[in-house]
Parts: structure tokens; sequence; C-alpha cells
């Protein structure tokens, strides 16, 4: 039983030769780690290798491209690895995150504006029948507008006829074609 003992402490004790990767700042994206090794082009191909299983960190299979990597940590990949190394201490989240409280809220008012303007182009592919309604008040209008704004010479107090006889379709709201 002695020498099964023996036999695991050192398959806990293994010696590989890692390659150094050098970091400004921790923690660091997986995609990131791969790219300054420059083992990959580019982070489409590095959440490629990621997602289908070919890196492994720390003795672990990782599928998540934005995994986060710390100072000691092992990276394998296609049969090499790499150390990641970094002086700086680890950014603790509490202070960066007052910064990003301030701007949250600006950044969640444009959000809004830019949810409500989803929202409403949405409703008008949705309610086809009541965007044309809305759409002919609006033309009516103009044309009262615009009538009164106009000299007052005699052809124009009068309204035209083509514009009165044009008919809009009961489904789909639009007008008929004409021809000169």
């Amino acid at each position: 039983m002695q020498n099964h003992d023996n036999h695991a402490d050192e398959a806990a004790e293994i010696e590989i030769e890692a390659i150094g990767i050098e970091v400004n700042h921790q923690p660091i994206e997986l995609y990131k780690v791969l790219k300054l090794a420059n083992v990959l082009s580019g982070g489409g191909e590095a959440k490629y290798a990621i997602a289908e299983g070919y890196v492994v960190v720390n003795g672990e299979v990782e599928r998540r491209k934005r995994c986060k990597i710390y100072d000691g940590d092992l990276v394998e990949f296609n049969g090499e690895y790499y150390l990641v190394i970094c002086d700086v201490p680890v950014a603790e989240p509490s202070q960066s995150a007052p910064v990003r409280k301030k701007p949250s809220p600006a950044r969640k008012k444009t959000s809004q504006t830019t949810d409500s303007e989803n929202i409403s182009p949405r409703k008008s592919k949705n309610n086809r029948a009541k965007s044309p309604t809305a759409k002919k008040n609006p033309p009516q209008p103009k044309q009262q507008k615009t009538n009164p704004n106009s000299s007052t010479t005699g052809k124009n107090n009068q309204p035209e006829p083509d514009k009165k006889t044009t008919e809009r379709d009961a489904v789909s709201g639009r007008n008929s074609i004409k021809f000169f």
C-alpha cells in the first residue's frame, strides 16, 4: 500500500514547461490571453476554439470566452501550456462600481428611449389596421392648413378634384394610383 501512496504523490507533482504570458491587469479574459500568446489570429478564432473545448484552464475544460483568468492560472491549448503572470494586484469590483453607477442612470435613460422607439415601430407593424387610420387623419389637416396659407386667388381656393376622388383601400389603407 505504501507503493500506491508514493505513486499518488508523484502524480500530484508534475513538472511542465510553460510559456509565461505577462499581462498588465487582472482579471483578464481567456480569449485575450490566447491572443496575447499569439496562438490565435483573432477573437473569433479564439471564441471557436474555446467553445469547442480545445482550451483547458487549471486542468478543467473551459467553454466560456470571457472566463476570468488571474495571475498564476495555467492555460493549455494545442498541447502547449501558458502561465499568466501579472504583477498588478486584482482590481476590486467595489472601486470600479461607483464609477460605473454614475453613468449608468444616463445610460438607462437612453436605453429607455431606444426601447420606447423600438416598441412603437413594432406596434405599427403589428397593428397595420391602426396605422393607416392614423395616416388618414394627418393628410386632411395638412390640406386644410396649406389652403388658408396660400394666396387668395380663385384657383387656389377651390380644392382639386383629383385629391378628393382618390379612395383608399379599406384593407391596406393605401391610395389608388392615378396616371396622368
